[in-house]
């Protein structure tokens, strides 16, 4: 309790604390906990970090954590993220989304920043519908579930996160849920610290716009749904196809060390001048 205290007065703003604009049960404030566990686990110091998010529900964390940071606009927050580190390549950039802002208006940025391997850290906070503007779906809403745009059952397929990153090139991809706090912990860390375009998904619930509307009796519900239907990775590889059906794996799913986009691009710069 008193570690946490600690890191609480350390790493976020004393006039933004509390109270805080998250529906109780939220899953966003563990991943807030888990950023700040995972910075002061580096041991970098908070002018080394750069937290960048769009808007929504995720969006307030930039407001929160005593960080370098940008609350810029609607899936726009790759792109500010890009520029921040090809100007300043020593900074660790922090890119906090919804699912929303990461793959419906944002989904174009999301490529491109995975195809290029820039090096910063997107975070994907995915509660399958858009939480703070009223409860529309979103680019991840399962088919058949409902929402305030589709009371009739959602007719179109949903994105999965993981094999998105991992089609467009992403160095590390990665998913866990909100219940896994120490998973997250631990999958966050290796993202700060790994090379280029590092994605990991946090499956987190909203039960105020999502779990009301799709029989969840509370949000103690979605979380042992979490526990009942995650497999980790390494196990859910190896099932039988047949018995794959309805689960999630989480876990590593791609782990790789090439450079980032900002580390060719210096090469090439300082080539350029010694040409000179």
């Amino acid at each position: 309790m008193v570690e946490t205290t600690k890191l609480i007065h350390e790493y976020l703003r004393h006039s933004k604390k509390f109270p805080h604009v998250y529906c109780p049960g939220c899953g966003h404030g563990i991943v807030l906990g888990s950023i700040i566990r995972s910075v002061h686990h580096l041991g970098l110091s908070k002018d080394e970090v750069v937290l960048i998010a769009g808007i929504g529900c995720s969006g307030r964390m930039a407001v929160y954590v005593d960080f370098n940071t940008i609350h810029t606009t609607h899936g726009r927050a790759l792109t500010f993220a890009t520029g921040v580190k090809l100007a300043n390549p020593k900074l660790k950039v922090i890119v906090v989304m919804g699912d929303g802002d990461a793959l419906s208006i944002g989904g174009n940025h999301f490529i491109h920043a995975a195809r290029r391997n820039i090096g910063v850290t997107a975070l994907v906070l995915n509660n399958n519908i858009y939480g703070m503007t009223g409860g529309q779906s979103s680019s991840t809403t399962p088919e058949n579930s409902y929402s305030t745009t589709t009371p009739y059952g959602h007719l179109e397929r949903d994105f999965d996160v993981v094999n998105l990153a991992l089609g467009c090139g992403a160095n590390f991809v990665s998913r866990t849920t909100a219940l896994h706090a120490q998973l997250m912990d631990k999958l966050l860390t290796k993202a700060i610290e790994n090379p280029g375009f590092n994605v990991v998904e946090v499956l987190t619930p909203c039960f105020t716009q999502y779990g009301r509307k799709n029989k969840f009796k509370n949000v103690v519900e979605m979380y042992s749904w979490y526990r009942k239907n995650t497999i980790k990775v390494e196990k859910y590889k190896e099932l039988p196809e047949e018995k794959r059906a309805g689960k999630i794996p989480i876990g590593v799913f791609s782990d790789k060390q090439e450079p980032g986009f900002e580390e060719k691009y210096g090469q090439l710069r300082e080539k350029l001048r010694s040409k000179k």
